[in-house]
């Protein structure tokens, strides 16, 4: 990549030079420029108001090497704050417009899409990455991210983190004005499970209301959401980024308006509302992003002193932020050393779930349906996935994983969170 017009000019300022605020190990020099566009990769999870931001943030700070995925393809609605797309874009995927958007406006720079799941990439997909940044606006799918950063670190045997294994991942938010930024390095900053009490729960309607006064549009949709689904599709799990299941609910829930004379059901409010989606706002996007792609900056390079380890912005009256250190809860069962588990390496998958649920150590007493994966491979799942991970449960346990040390993640409506449990292999 040349340098255009002295392109890189104030990078290499940052970079080439020594300073009182440098990060510990930096060495200044004119290479760095060169580490960034040809050996870094970085995933950018995410291509939507965040998303955009910062794919177009990275590309003008050096990175030359940027992966996005996202699942959603472009809507009308999302023409007002997500400038890499186009009324002709509507309708296609996020990842690959805003990918070839980015190319077309930042020369030399390689961003690869995936139009996908971020579940239907394995756990080899998310190793090849040095750095991961988050532009989500679910907590499901942060928390799946943090589980699968989180499985790539290892211990010692006197429980400290290999920092080798430690796979480091930024995080932006924004709700209406407010936006957040934070560093997670699995092992030694909390991860998303440390700090769950951060996201401020959803809000909820009494059932009561729902099911006999309903007095808003929200009450309709989240009635047939809540209520409706379950009865008429039976065992189906809801999905609400199935468009089939969301045009279900919102054709129901607008016969439901029309029988109590409420005005104002929309597809775009029955998605808001059953996602939990707040209003976003570009401005709040661009401070958060560009504090996010700083960071990456900082951790790749060492040209300065990282964050430590959570930003907040708040710009709802004026310009405020604030920078607060939040501990790691070093039992959290995500990014914890694991509860170690003895199990024989020919013991079938069935067997190592029952170990689990008999032993009082492991919560055994509060699993009812649990669910095991590890890293980003589903080894037994409860709801849809059951069926097709069922043959799993006659395998033995070391035909799944990688190996003695290896961590199963347990997911269970008995846990307050994921277990993480570290197997040992013992002989029979």
């Amino acid at each position: 990549m040349e340098d255009l017009d002295g392109r890189w000019r104030d990078l290499n300022r940052l970079l080439a030079r020594p300073g009182n605020i440098v990060g510990p190990g930096f060495e200044p020099q004119d290479e760095w420029i060169e580490f960034l566009q040809h050996q870094v990769r970085v995933l950018c999870v995410g291509a939507g108001g965040l998303g955009c931001e910062l794919l177009k943030d990275l590309a003008l700070s050096g990175f030359g090497n940027i992966d996005v995925i996202d699942l959603d393809t472009i809507d009308v609605s999302n023409l007002n704050r997500q400038f890499l797309f186009r009324m002709k874009d509507v309708g296609k995927s996020k990842a690959k417009v805003a990918a070839e958007r980015v190319m077309e406006r930042v020369q030399g720079v390689t961003v690869t899409p995936h139009f996908c799941r971020i579940e239907e990439k394995d756990r080899d997909f998310y190793e090849e990455f040095h750095l991961i940044l988050l532009g989500l606006d679910s907590l499901e799918a942060r928390r799946y991210m943090n589980q699968i950063a989180c499985s790539f670190l290892e211990f010692d045997e006197d429980g400290k983190p290999d920092l080798s294994t430690i796979k480091p991942m930024i995080d932006g938010g924004t709700e209406g004005l407010k936006g957040h930024a934070r560093v997670i390095l699995p092992g030694i900053t909390p991860c998303f499970d440390c700090t769950l009490w951060l996201f401020p729960p959803q809000t909820k309607f009494p059932l009561c209301t729902l099911a006999e006064t309903p007095r808003s549009p929200a009450h309709c949709i989240e009635y047939v959401h809540l209520i409706q689904w379950p009865q008429e599709k039976g065992g189906e799990e809801f999905d609400s980024d199935d468009d089939t299941h969301m045009q279900w609910v919102y054709q129901q829930a607008l016969k439901r308006a029309q029988q109590y004379g409420i005005q104002g059901v929309t597809l775009q409010l029955t998605q808001g509302v059953v996602k939990n989606i707040i209003p976003a706002i570009a401005s709040t996007n661009a401070v958060v992003a560009a504090a996010c792609t700083l960071e990456a900056l900082k951790l790749v390079t060492l040209c300065s002193t990282g964050m430590n380890n959570y930003m907040m912005y708040v710009g709802t009256d004026g310009i405020y932020t604030h920078t607060a250190q939040y501990e790691r809860d070093t039992q959290c069962l995500v990014c914890g050393a694991g509860v170690p588990m003895q199990v024989s390496p020919t013991a079938t998958l069935q067997e190592v779930i029952d170990t689990l649920k008999e032993s009082p150590a492991l919560g055994g007493r509060h699993l009812r349906r649990p669910s095991i994966s590890s890293g980003s491979s589903n080894l037994y799942m409860h709801g849809p996935l059951e069926e097709s991970t069922r043959p799993n449960l006659r395998k033995t346990i070391s035909s799944l994983v990688d190996g003695d040390g290896s961590i199963l993640q347990v997911n269970d409506p008995g846990l307050a969170g994921p277990m993480r449990v570290s197997l040992q292999f013992r002989q029979s």
